[in-house]
């Protein structure tokens, strides 16, 4: 299979959209974390993240300091805990697969089971593309090395299609909204988020769903020096569990929940509600496991037979177990 092409590149959209860009509500650029602390751990999140889930539940009082850096996407967090920046991150399970093929020194520790119908391929309002195979021949932006690439990957085959046969182009979320926004897009496979703002502010029309195609598993990933560390990995393990309670508090509490998060990242209180009320399954973290690790292994062998990574490979090595007891507790 071809590989996607950048090409068409990330330069051309850039130069066209900088403009929109500096007006996005959705930008969300990682910022380097320091040197590694005793006792004080550096934490990956998305914009709207676990900071102001914690500080929202009454969790964040944690008795040893978090220095939180705020990135787009998953493949950037293993970018920067490679680097030695981070000691704890997540995202979904194709950053950390792309990232071990690399040589990237991270450790899968936890398992968020989450929602996947915020997972879209998104169309302006007017397109008069209707379905998957309408996507032949058409400008059609993604993430490399994130779910995006993944299901779109899922989605194109089973129509009998692949990326050889769309114009495919990688950006990242705030380059591709901006992109959609200024209809330099025909369609957009993204998540989180950019699903209601690009709903609310341009009136983006959902052409189809993940659900089915993704299984809802989001990887928490650490550094070894960080599992390795009595201080930080007892510090991972006691935000482990402070995160267990936020969610079962975020899961009662969906109004005050969507009140905190809709005034963080600039969106109506109902288009967060929206995504809320209709999660493909109910948000909570646990252990790693043997079924966790098997959905890994079958990302890994679809992105094999679709050419987009060259060699088999066995996932097992990526997982570690250190954190059974923290989450059973």
């Amino acid at each position: 299979m071809s590989q996607p092409s950048d090409g068409l590149s990330r330069r051309r959209f850039l130069a066209g959209s900088a403009g929109a860009l500096a007006l996005s509500p959705l930008l969300l650029h990682g910022r380097r974390a320091g040197a590694a602390t005793p006792g004080r751990l550096r934490v990956a999140q998305y914009k709207g993240g676990d900071k102001l889930l914690l500080e929202a539940a009454g969790l964040a009082d944690t008795p040893y300091p978090i220095d939180w850096a705020e990135f787009a996407s998953g493949n950037l967090m293993v970018e920067a805990m490679n680097g030695g920046s981070l000691d704890l991150a997540y995202g979904s399970e194709i950053p950390p697969l792309f990232g071990y093929l690399k040589g990237a020194r991270i450790r899968v520790v936890g398992v968020i089971k989450g929602d996947v119908n915020e997972q879209t391929v998104l169309v302006p309002k007017d397109s008069p593309i209707r379905s998957i195979a309408d996507l032949k021949g058409k400008r059609v932006g993604y993430v490399r090395a994130t779910t995006t690439q993944y299901y779109l990957t899922k989605m194109l085959d089973e129509v009998g299609l692949s990326f050889a046969d769309i114009q495919a182009i990688n950006l990242t979320v705030p380059d591709g909204a901006a992109a959609f926004r200024t209809g330099q897009l025909d369609a957009w496979a993204i998540y989180g988020y950019s699903v209601p703002l690009a709903q609310t502010s341009v009136g983006a029309r959902v052409l189809k769903r993940a659900n089915g195609y993704l299984s809802g598993n989001y990887l928490f990933f650490a550094a070894p020096e960080a599992i390795a560390d009595p201080q930080r990995q007892a510090a991972i393990a006691d935000y482990f569990a402070r995160l267990q309670k936020a969610f079962a508090w975020r899961q009662a509490n969906h109004e005050r929940y969507a009140a905190a998060l809709a005034a963080e990242i600039g969106v109506p209180i109902e288009a967060v509600l929206t995504l809320l009320r209709n999660e493909s399954q109910v948000r909570r973290l646990v252990a790693v496991d043997d079924e966790a690790i098997r959905s890994q292994q079958d990302v890994a062998d679809t992105f094999h037979k679709a050419g987009v990574i060259e060699r088999s490979v066995d996932v097992r090595p990526l997982w570690d177990r250190s954190f059974a007891t923290a989450f059973a507790g």
